[in-house]
């Protein structure tokens, strides 16, 4: 009978020793190299390849280094492991270095069963590092198998290149362009949710009947749902919105199902909105008390603090404070720049008005026709106040409203085309120019009037558009200075007329435009391309306001056409201001025009006010009731007149008292919001949970400061250039004098800039714990100490022993840097039963233990103190002979030690279930974990600290 190994257990196969893998048989064996990563996995089938039990070879003595052998040694094991024991066993496996304040959502997930989680933090701080994290944790324990997240389309690769690059997870996009390619390779009656463990869908792809059902009889254990927002029900929804809320409540409705809901804008300003929302985490949240404020309500916050995490920016900058680190965010430069209408665009202004005031003034048919010429009046002043090439447009084309079947169909037109909705539709962008012929321009007459008003408008393009020459000035200087801007335009047609301006007017600077008429896809080949030039200018629409990250390669926005959503405003300008922005300082600039009153009422009523409320609390509060609403009041009293400038041709009669009557609600809405924010705080975790989480994590993988002196050493050591350059990066010159294996290992034959700390300009490598680079070096310092044999080309950069004095030592001190390993059992829910099922888990652990004395009766040191000797300077050699001498004597006696190993390993192993415990606070725990020593302790290197001479 063949001998069976157990996860963690040393085997012989190949001439070489390897540790074997969960998931292991007892015909095939999955198994890693002893100092290997996860890419060199293989599996041996033992009725081919004999297997045999090993044991870890203790250190030659005849080949000592000197002490920084110790720490490389240890740092490189440290590294190498992926299998972590701390209390997350994902952070071995990610390429990220997580924030404090990214934790909190990570821990609170950790204390719920089923996961149920809402994270709304504020824009830029990082909501999709936070609900990865989960995902990864939860994948590494083995609570879950398989992962969903639903986004909308045009941020499904944004979440495939984020899942993949930082946290090595590897998801199919599930989109209606991809989705025959993935049926063709499916079994009969296999569907695509069964066949792929992790995919990234999207949402209204999959929110019709036939699709959804689907969907939710496979659906994964663990779903995300990105711009949660989008799913909430209440008030006026269209179809689409009604779809996905019934989407996203059947798949909650599964008791065991793990769901993460992810926005920005939880509420809208809509409590019935935000409560809908929170229905979906848990239906009994639908009828929270709005009284929530009250002594009498601590329990209903409590539970809902559970659920919930909600910061601003000023949160966490707190948070850093308290802990003494620091998330870089960049600062913000806001400024305000005006322009006035050239005499011809005047002129042409007049005209439009003119005819825009006959529009409205025209009683005659029905009240659909009447809304159909007020909406068509709007979409002409919107666009002439955008460009000359979207007034040209509007003026050609005829009013979607047109075509309307009923009056309700022409609100919902007009709302679309004219305004700006408080939330951009997934299903599609509306940035296309709107139309301003009503029905009745089919008419000669009429119809060659706005012909010959669009032609006037194509002739204003270019020197007699003053809008333009003073913004390409502005944008001149903004580049001038250094920074990379992004171009705000509310159509199309604007967006594309900018750019081919710009083009003409930068010389070598890159322009490119991105707008709703390019897949999701094209539009992020585009930006790709657009971030391999020095200066570049991204102008676009609203297509790239919400959901998609920039700040990598733009630090600049300007709005050259004013939203009149000022939440849209925010959305815009968190494209660059967020973590991970390189630039200390970014721009933003708020251009209008003095002479048209249509910026000039948006800006006076909404935006300003907007602005300062967040500037003074740092909290964003939607307009009452809807910025929509609030437009369409205005300009519903509006009255056109003639005149000889356009400011006196457009009187919003009611201006006055709206804003005044805006104004007392928005202070009544601010304050809501301040105190919501007190009440929907997060107190459920505490700063001192947090520092006690980062610092277990950080000491059980060699995080942060590890890989950066760890990268430096070896590169040093194996006599590869490296010099320092500004923001903190390091430039590598690796050439064909630098060791072949070396170049395999690092994986490049040229030179590379890197940085071991976020953000990272464009074009330097962020060498995080997980980065090839890293994971390279680490693998080739602990092999080639471990291997018996130097292979050709190979240079050691460590030994596994050594002798060395110090003054850091008044007596003799003995080193152990050891690995040890376990075996633990997840007893976890089965998502088809309530039966538990065990999954195998392997987890690893490096220590340095040290001790005073002869090892036949040693004085063992604490963890503390053994650590902190890493840190002695070597202050004298010892003789050859010397050296030979202490290492025989202490690896001979070395198993007299085995004992206290033994002691160590069952000691650190009920640490490692007391950690899993501890991050799981809840009395209902996902089920349990046992935690069992598997093997003997690998002793990795021996080392001896004496003391000087006196």
């Amino acid at each position: 009978m063949s001998t069976t190994f157990p996860p963690g257990a040393l085997v012989k196969a190949r001439g070489r020793e390897w540790v074997v893998l969960p998931d292991s048989g007892d015909e095939v064996l999955l198994v890693r190299p002893i100092g290997g990563l996860d890419d060199e996995v293989v599996g041996i089938c033992r009725a081919i390849e004999p297997v045999d039990s090993a044991s870890f070879s203790l250190p030659d003595p005849t080949k000592p280094g000197d002490f920084n052998s110790c720490r490389l040694l240890r740092d490189a094991a440290r590294l190498s492991t992926r299998s972590a024991a701390g209390p997350f066993r994902s952070f071995g496996k990610i390429a990220v270095d997580p924030r404090p304040y990214q934790l909190v959502p990570l821990l609170m997930a950790m204390r719920l069963d089923p996961v149920r989680l809402l994270i709304a933090d504020d824009v830029g701080i990082g909501k999709t590092v936070e609900s990865c994290l989960i995902a990864k944790e939860l994948l590494e324990r083995g609570e879950v198998t398989r992962l969903a997240v639903l986004c909308p389309p045009h941020l499904a690769e944004q979440w495939q290149k984020e899942m993949a690059e930082k946290f090595h997870i590897d998801a199919e996009l599930v989109l209606s362009s991809t989705v025959q390619r993935l049926e063709r390779g499916l079994q009969p009656g296999e569907s695509i949710y069964q066949r792929y463990r992790h995919i990234i869908v999207s949402t209204d792809f999959i929110k019709s009947h036939r699709r959804r059902d689907d969907f939710i009889r496979e659906c994964p254990e663990l779903v995300i749902v990105d711009e949660a927002h989008t799913c909430t029900l209440t008030g006026r929804v269209g179809q689409a919105r009604q779809a996905r809320h019934e989407l996203i409540k059947a798949v909650s409705e599964s008791d065991d199902r793990n769901l993460i809901l992810v926005t920005a804008t939880p509420h809208s300003g809509n409590e019935d909105a935000f409560r809908s929302l929170l229905s979906l985490i848990d239906p009994k949240f639908r009828e929270l008390p709005h009284d929530l404020e009250s002594d009498s309500r601590s329990s209903v916050r409590a539970e809902l603090a559970k659920h919930l995490v909600q910061r601003l920016r000023g949160n966490v900058i707190e948070m850093d404070k308290k802990l003494e680190t620091d998330t870089s965010f960049p600062e913000r430069e806001d400024a305000e720049e005006s322009y006035k209408l050239s005499e011809p665009y005047k002129k042409l202004f007049r005209k439009v008005l003119d005819f825009a005031s006959e529009l409205v003034s025209d009683e005659s048919g029905s009240k659909k026709n009447h809304r159909v010429r007020w909406w068509s009046a709007l979409a002409l002043l919107r666009a002439m106040a955008s460009s000359p090439a979207a007034a040209a447009a509007t003026l050609r084309n005829r009013a979607a409203t047109a075509d309307a079947e009923d009056e309700a169909d022409v609100e919902e037109l007009g709302r679309r085309a004219v305004l700006d909705q408080e939330e951009l539709e997934i299903t599609e962008v509306f940035d296309m120019t709107p139309g301003g012929a009503p029905a009745d321009a089919e008419e000669t007459a009429t119809s060659e009037r706005l012909k010959r008003l669009a032609r006037e408008a194509e002739k204003l393009s270019g020197k007699d558009d003053a809008k333009l020459q003073k913004a390409i000035k502005l944008i001149k200087k903004i580049v001038k200075d250094g920074y990379n801007p992004i171009i705000f335009c509310r159509f199309i047609d604007t967006a594309d007329y900018i750019a081919a301006q710009l083009r003409d007017a930068l010389g070598k600077v890159e322009v490119a435009s991105v707008t709703g008429t390019l897949p999701p896809k094209e539009r992020e080949d585009r930006i790709e391309k657009l971030g391999e030039h020095e200066q570049r200018v991204l102008v676009c629409t609203d297509c790239l306001s919400e959901g998609v990250n920039l700040q990598t390669l733009f630090d600049a926005v300007v709005h050259y056409d004013l939203s009149w959503n000022p939440t849209r405003h925010e959305q815009r300008e968190g494209r660059v201001d967020r973590f991970g922005q390189s630039k200390d300082k970014v721009r933003v600039l708020t251009y209008f025009g003095v002479d048209n009153q249509i910026d000039g009422v948006v800006l006076d009523v909404l935006l300003r006010k907007h602005k300062k409320i967040k500037s003074d609390l740092g909290i964003s509060v939607a307009v009452p009731g809807s910025s929509e609403e609030v437009i369409k009041a205005l300009f519903e009293g509006m009255e056109l007149r003639g005149g000889s400038e356009p400011t006196q041709q457009l009187f919003l009669p009611g201006l006055d008292p709206i804003k005044s009557e805006l104004h007392a609600k928005w202070e009544d809405a601010r304050e809501t919001e301040k105190r919501s924010r007190s009440r929907f705080a997060q107190h459920a975790i505490k700063t001192e949970e947090v520092k006690a989480e980062l610092d277990a994590i950080r000491e059980a993988i060699g995080a942060g400061p590890t890989v950066q002196r760890f990268v430096h050493d070896v590169l040093h050591l194996a006599g590869v250039p490296l010099s320092q350059k500004p923001k903190e990066c390091v430039q590598v010159a690796v050439s064909n004098e630098t060791p072949r294996a070396l170049r395999h290992a690092i994986g490049r034959d040229n030179d590379f800039l890197g940085r071991f700390d976020l953000p990272v300009d464009e074009g330097v490598l962020y060498l995080s714990r997980t980065h090839p680079i890293v994971e390279g070096l680490a693998s080739y310092t602990l092999e080639t100490a471990l291997d018996d044999v130097q292979a050709e080309g190979e240079r050691v950069i460590a030994r596994r022993c050594g002798v060395t004095r110090t003054d850091g030592v008044t007596e003799k001190t003995s080193l152990l840097v050891v690995r040890l390993r376990y075996h633990l059992k997840v007893k976890r829910r089965s998502t088809t039963s309530t039966e538990t099922q065990d999954a195998p888990l392997l987890a690893e652990e490096v220590l340095t233990l040290a001790f005073t004395g002869s090892p036949s009766e040693p004085q063992w040191l604490s963890e503390e103190e053994s650590k902190s000797l890493l840190d002695m300077k070597p202050t004298g050699n010892l003789p050859e002979n010397l050296v030979k001498q202490q290492l025989d004597r202490f690896i001979g006696t070395v198993d007299s030690l085995r004992d206290r190993l033994d002691d160590v390993v069952t000691s650190r192993s009920e640490a490692l279930k007391d950690a899993h415990t501890r991050i799981r606070k809840s009395a209902k725990m996902t089920g349990s974990v046992e935690v069992t020593p598997t093997g003997e302790v690998d002793i990795l290197g021996c080392f001896i600290l004496l003391p000087e001479e006196n």
